[in-house]
């Protein structure tokens, strides 16, 4: 299919899917940002309410590469798409704005530790007070409950606490943190996930709810079913690159690189057999399932790496697809920046900044062929529409001055 076909019917008189909601987020780093970037993308109107200061994911590195580097890579991706308001939610006047945002909003979105909305006035409950079929979203290292629901907890901790930094690293290696915030990401596409899922019950019964979703959870749910086979007695172990499922499968080395290469099905075992010069093994009952060739492991594996280093990555990559054969190379992230296939399916979008500059944004994953997404502005500097949100929830010029020159915004 060719790209013009899929949005044949595109609208482009809406920003998604899930255009005219509103969502009100009180947010830091990554985690609450990713849940309302993914509402963002949607199409969804998205007011980040943040300290007079800023939050903290501004001042992280990596910067933006320029004369003057600036802009948080961290903040201009997770923060494009969305309105930005100033408004000190520790003072009872800043709180009292919020609520009255709230009661013009569908979801709230928040990850800061339990019990620190509440302190504030902004609890689910104040906030239920307000708007009684508010979507209140919190996102936590551990959740709302639970002997350590009121502990400090990032996506590191999550990490090593649900057991997946011990699984992550090569079998004889030290264990490894992944290099990306994945118990974040994952938390936050759970929370947007649980907001529209919320909505739609919303919408049915008139009811708004309190959503839970701690980074601990989300990555014990994804664990593909390791923590119930630890829970009866088999831990898994770990094994670098591997697939625990299927052999051979690996990471392999090729005369100029690596190439990610596998296969799981019977059937492409036995194109893979002929493929490297071993018809004899195609059709032996020895290799005939997944499970009698994950016993043989080293034995698979050894024989495709040996058929694999002699060879270019190019001509190893042909070979494979030729055949049907899943396989890829091993790039950097610039590499990946520079792909065709990457750029067609518009993972980066080049997009204006506060500064005046422009930069390659990452795109949304989902493609819609009826409401497109797209990174539509990216992210606002530190209060620009302020005024603008304000005013539009009723607060007239002296009261935006009074609150200004009171520091609350």
């Amino acid at each position: 299919m060719e790209k013009s076909e899929f949005y044949r019917n595109a609208r482009r008189d809406l920003p998604g899917p899930i255009a005219g909601l509103r969502v009100l987020e009180a947010t830091t780093t990554w985690a609450g940002p990713m849940c309302a970037c993914v509402l963002a993308d949607l199409g969804a109107d998205v007011i980040k309410a943040e300290l007079p200061e800023g939050e903290v994911a501004r001042r992280l590195p990596p910067f933006l590469p320029g004369p003057q580097p600036q802009l948080s890579c961290m903040h201009t991706t997770v923060n494009r798409n969305k309105r930005s308001l100033t408004l000190d939610l520790r003072r009872r006047e800043g709180a009292e704005v919020f609520l009255r945002l709230a009661a013009r909003a569908d979801v709230v979105v928040e990850n800061f530790r339990p019990g620190t909305m509440a302190r504030w006035g902004l609890g689910y409950a104040d906030l239920r007070a307000a708007k009684p079929d508010i979507v209140y979203v919190s996102i936590s290292g551990y959740g709302q409950f639970g002997p350590e629901h009121d502990q400090a907890g990032y996506d590191p901790a999550a990490q090593a606490a649900s057991g997946f930094i011990s699984l992550n690293g090569e079998a004889d290696g030290v264990p490894v943190k992944s290099p990306t915030f994945l118990a974040d990401d994952l938390g936050g596409l759970h929370g947007a996930v649980a907001a529209l899922a919320a909505l739609r019950h919303r919408d049915r019964t008139g009811e708004g709810q309190h959503i839970d979703v701690a980074l601990l959870d989300a990555l014990l749910f994804q664990s593909n079913g390791y923590l119930t086979l630890a829970a009866l007695g088999a831990p898994p172990r770990r094994m670098g690159s591997q697939f625990v499922v299927a052999a051979p499968a690996n990471v392999y080395r090729c005369r100029d690189g690596h190439v990610m290469a596998g296969v799981l099905l019977d059937s492409h075992w036995k194109r893979l057999a002929r493929l490297i010069g071993c018809p004899e093994l195609a059709d032996h009952p020895d290799y005939a399932t997944p499970r009698a060739r994950v016993e043989r492991r080293d034995e698979v594996n050894e024989l495709l790496a040996n058929w694999l280093e002699t060879r270019p990555v190019d001509e190893v990559v042909s070979l494979f697809k030729a055949e049907g054969l899943a396989v890829a190379p091993v790039r950097t992230y610039a590499e990946a920046a520079r792909d065709p296939h990457v750029l067609e399916r518009d993972m980066l979008q080049s997009t204006p900044q506060e500064d005046g500059s422009i930069a390659p944004v990452t795109g949304p994953a989902t493609k819609f062929s009826r409401t497109p997404t797209a990174v539509r502005s990216g992210a606002p500097a530190l209060g620009a529409h302020t005024d603008e949100i304000l005013a539009q929830c009723g607060f007239d010029e002296a009261e935006r001055r009074r609150l200004r020159e009171a520091g609350v915004i």
